[in-house]
């Protein structure tokens, strides 16, 4: 293990990353035979080898597999279409971040002192590969049964969530949804006007669904960002009307 000062938060020794490793097999419900399997799931190529990317790439497939799974068996009236878009609403890298993140995971990473100085334990990119690899890491240690338990546990409140009417739905889409559902005139984008300089603009817009006499008004680093910040804003209106 490289070494890394302590007000970094960086376990300094072997004991006190198997005890933080076992507090975290208890958090997913699977105890690990093969210890070292964990380890190498939750090691970045910058800190050493064997490092976690082919658990990774074997996770990645496992996980679409096993949510496709469970979304299959928990909506058995959703088409291929809308199955898709909910599976790509729970397997994207902002969803295994996040998930990472409830478990603690960015703690337990091995970094090398280059990405643990850059912010490498709560890089989204990083995270999101470690979760997939320590569900990578399930299946060799346990086989199919193993991943699964793994992936049910971690995507346990994530499950729970979906609504299938709007879950992987933008804002501006709900939004459209909800006025053609109830025969009104479509929503409308206004341009308001951009500030800063051409390389850094911020764009404001306004949404307006004249039926209902709703305005709301969104920023963002594009007009299609600030469009959607506005449509949310808007959909959150109609949705308390």
């Amino acid at each position: 293990m490289h070494g890394i000062p302590a007000e970094l938060g960086w376990p300094l020794t072997a004991s006190r990353g198997a005890v933080a490793e076992r507090e975290l097999e208890d958090r997913l419900g699977y105890r690990f035979r093969d210890a070292a399997l964990l380890r190498r799931a939750l090691t970045h190529r910058s800190h050493s080898q064997p490092h976690n990317e082919r658990l990774e790439f074997l996770g990645d497939s496992v996980v679409n597999c096993l949510v496709a799974l469970e979304l299959h068996q928990r909506y058995p009236d959703l088409s291929e279409g809308e199955l898709s878009r909910l599976r790509a609403n729970l397997v994207n890298q902002r969803s295994l971040q996040s998930i990472a993140q409830t478990h603690c995971i960015g703690s337990l990473l091995l970094l090398g002192e280059g990405e643990l100085r850059s912010g490498g334990t709560t890089r989204p990119s990083i995270l999101a590969d470690a979760l997939e690899a320590i569900i990578g890491a399930a299946l060799l240690d346990g086989g199919f049964s193993a991943a699964q338990s793994v992936v049910r546990t971690l995507f346990t409140e994530s499950l729970a969530g979906i609504d299938p009417r709007t879950s992987g739905k933008d804002a501006k889409t709900l939004l459209q949804e909800y006025a053609q559902g109830r025969g009104l005139a479509l929503p409308v984008y206004t341009l308001l006007g951009t500030r800063g300089h051409a390389h850094a603009q911020t764009f404001e817009v306004q949404c307006a669904l004249e039926a209902l006499d709703i305005r709301t008004e969104g920023s963002g680093s594009s007009r299609r960002a600030a469009e959607q910040e506005a449509a949310s804003k808007a959909y959150s209106k109609v949705n308390q009307t």
